[in-house]
């Protein structure tokens, strides 16, 4: 086969695939794009949108609370009612008492349901026995309102903190446990193989290769588990009253109803909803993004 001279044409139909160029088009593919903005480019792109969008509500909320007269006036609180009602619960000390003690809670429940719904996920995914006895079950248990397991913890436990716990973990455990089985669901057969081959126990197969390559389903369920043990939480609250169980969130909202106190309902809305995405901005989000960045699914920006 003769060899071709430089510069001269090739028939049509047999040229030969430049896999030079190929190559090099299948790595910019794969090169990660990071693209870095100024301080005050990403504050305008992250901050601004939300702050417009709050005030935008506030306008309106306070155009539409000004047309009211009467009676219907003091059933339609303004934005300024609400923030002199705000800062009357902060001064006298009742918000900051309401926001530890509901938050303490809320900690320390979530904290019980992941070393109770972890352990459950893991058995559930690799013993086939357990995911067919309990699986349905667990799963079931996640629809379950919350509320339906207040008035059991009062009669099993009483108006005190442990019925706060126990309607909290009741209400996050599934959420943990399923967040952890199917993250476990998607690691790849072959990665346990290849697990056994290195010698690899099975408790050191779900040390070094099972949890670490299912984090982020589990970081998934333990966000999901957050959301339900503070509704959990809030759900007991509101419903339960007891001096034994002192100031909080829930008891605020509750107490706001009963006086038809619609600004100190206002209060305790806005703190609980300040309090919910604060917890998952500071602490889910940032463990998210940096576990889905260390696997490449997530482009710095």
């Amino acid at each position: 086969m003769g060899v071709a001279e430089p510069g001269s044409v090739k028939p049509s139909g047999t040229e030969a695939p430049d896999t030079g160029s190929v190559e090099a088009g299948l790595d910019a593919l794969s090169t990660e794009v990071t693209v870095k903005h100024g301080w005050g480019q990403r504050l305008r792109r992250s901050v601004l949108p939300p702050v417009v969008a709050v005030a935008l509500v506030l306008l309106v909320w306070q155009l539409y609370a000004s047309t009211r007269t009467g009676s219907a006036a003091y059933n339609t609180p303004s934005p300024t009612d609400v923030w002199e009602t705000f800062r009357t619960e902060w001064s006298s000390g009742a918000a900051w008492e309401s926001v530890y003690n509901s938050v303490r809670r809320g900690i320390v429940g979530f904290a019980i349901a992941v070393v109770i719904g972890a352990p459950l996920g893991l058995l559930i995914a690799r013993v086939p026995l357990v995911r067919t006895a309990i699986g349905p079950i667990v799963s079931g248990l996640q629809s379950l309102p919350s509320v339906a397991w207040v008035p059991a913890a009062i009669i099993l436990i009483g108006l005190t903190p442990g019925a706060m716990y126990f309607v909290i973990v009741l209400g996050a455990v599934p959420s943990i446990a399923n967040g952890l089985v199917a993250g476990l669901d998607q690691v790849p057969p072959l990665y346990a193989r290849v697990g056994t081959v290195l010698g690899a126990n099975w408790l050191q197969q779900i040390r070094y290769v099972l949890l670490p390559a299912s984090l982020p389903g589990f970081i998934a369920g333990l966000k999901q588990g957050w959301a339900f043990s503070w509704r959990s939480l809030m759900a007991a609250e509101i419903i339960s009253y007891s001096p034994a169980l002192g100031r909080s969130l829930g008891q605020m909202l509750n107490q706001g109803r009963e006086l038809s106190d619609l600004s100190l309902v206002v209060v305790a809305i806005i703190m609980i909803l300040i309090v919910g995405v604060a917890i998952d901005v500071l602490i889910f989000a940032p463990l998210e993004r940096r576990v889905l960045r260390s696997r490449g699914l997530l482009v710095s920006r």
